[in-house]
């Protein structure tokens, strides 16, 4: 079972974040989302079994082929790659 976290906020559609738990530019866009009181998911890949890891990574993979952290996917339409601070406000606010 994949442990997916969520967070309350003001609801913008669906807000789902790929992170890893050591990245640091993973933990400022979670700090942006908060500061800016967005409802999101998200999921530490690097926390999860082999095999949950393997099939997180497919569907990020989707969004992002270059599988890099953080990616961010609002409303299964835009992804945003990378702590682009402009570009997550402009999205969600």
């Amino acid at each position: 079972m994949v442990e997916i976290e969520h967070v309350e906020g003001n609801n913008k559609g669906k807000v789902f974040l790929y992170a890893l738990s050591t990245c640091v530019w993973c933990k400022k866009t979670k700090e942006l989302l908060n500061d800016l009181d967005i409802e999101y998911s998200y999921v530490f890949i690097d926390k999860l079994d082999s095999k949950d890891r393997d099939e997180q990574m497919k569907e990020l993979e989707k969004w992002n082929p270059r599988c890099s952290f953080p990616t961010l996917v609002i409303n299964d339409k835009k992804c945003i790659t990378g702590f682009k601070e402009e570009e997550i406000r402009k999205e969600l606010e």
